[in-house]
């Protein structure tokens, strides 16, 4: 999708490469309340988790009766893809393969289904959110809830233990050389509930996070006359100029103020902000917002 046209999508109308002012809107109300992440810390208690591989692809939440992303927005996957779907709600991933985050992004946002696009799609499940028990327990009830769906684009997400930080570390370059992104920790004692915490742990080789845009900054010398960065915002409030990584095309046509993107970084300063921060990518999956929220999976 061009990154003009997403404007539409997010209720704004067309902006000046160089406005500076955000224009608000509000986090979608009905917004499914997600268990989200934290960092890997070396020394977390492994024994209490358990490791699956972490998908690049787009959230998905099956709230029983329709396929919605994380911001609330409703996905329009074609009919067969949810047909026979029970009416217990499941978190998952919509997901097209390694390495293929893109085709999975635009397929997930066009509002007529591509049939041939989501047959390359998978659903890949990884918890029951209104399941009362505690991960152990739903892991079970969720690898026989999958199995009574028998449809091969809906799986559920294997799982596993893992004994020392340095298997964790060889699992996870293992993973990475496959093509993955990464891994994902589950305490098994824990109960689902939304929000940030240490029952779901997030691990890559590299760091990177999502922050709003809130401006677009005049580029100098050769990038005269187009963006030179983008002014985004963490979900601290605190602002940076993220310049680093932008290709000719993203300076030319940059990410709409409003929009959120994906950037790496290495640590943080003292004060908190990204060091050496880099853009990634527009994050199409998550709507507007003047009022950052927790974010991630």
């Amino acid at each position: 999708m061009h990154r003009r046209r997403c404007l539409t999508w997010l209720g704004l109308a067309p902006l000046s490469p160089l406005l500076t002012l955000a224009l608000p809107q509000a986090w979608a109300a009905d917004a499914p309340a997600l268990l989200l992440a934290n960092v890997y810390r070396p020394g977390m208690p492994l024994a209490d988790y358990w490791v699956s591989e972490k998908y690049d692809g787009v959230r998905g939440y099956w709230d029983g009766h329709t396929l919605r992303t994380r911001g609330g927005e409703t996905v329009a996957a074609p009919a067969w893809f949810t047909a026979g779907w029970p009416a217990t709600p499941m978190d998952g991933e919509l997901w097209a393969g390694r390495g293929r985050f893109g085709h999975a992004q635009s397929t997930t946002r066009l509002q007529q289904p591509d049939d041939a696009a989501w047959r390359q799609m998978r659903f890949m499940v990884f918890d029951l959110p209104a399941h009362g028990g505690v991960f152990d327990e739903r892991l079970g009830a969720l690898k026989t809830l999958v199995a009574s769906i028998q449809q091969n684009w809906v799986q559920a997400v294997p799982q596993q233990r893992v004994a020392s930080d340095a298997a964790l570390q060889a699992l996870l370059q293992r993973t990475v050389r496959a093509g993955g992104e990464g891994l994902m920790l589950h305490k098994g004692s824990s109960l689902y509930r939304s929000g940030r915490s240490d029952d779901l742990i997030k691990l890559k080789t590299h760091e990177d996070t999502e922050a709003l845009v809130v401006g677009h900054l005049p580029g100098k010398g050769k990038h005269a006359g187009r963006l030179g960065a983008l002014l985004v915002e963490m979900p601290t409030g605190q602002r940076f100029k993220l310049g680093a990584g932008l290709t000719d095309a993203d300076r030319a046509d940059p990410p709409p103020v409003g929009s959120w993107v994906t950037y790496r970084f290495r640590g943080t300063h003292e004060g908190g902000l990204p060091r050496f921060a880099s853009f990634v990518r527009v994050r199409l999956d998550m709507p507007a917002t003047t009022a950052p929220p927790s974010i991630g999976q």
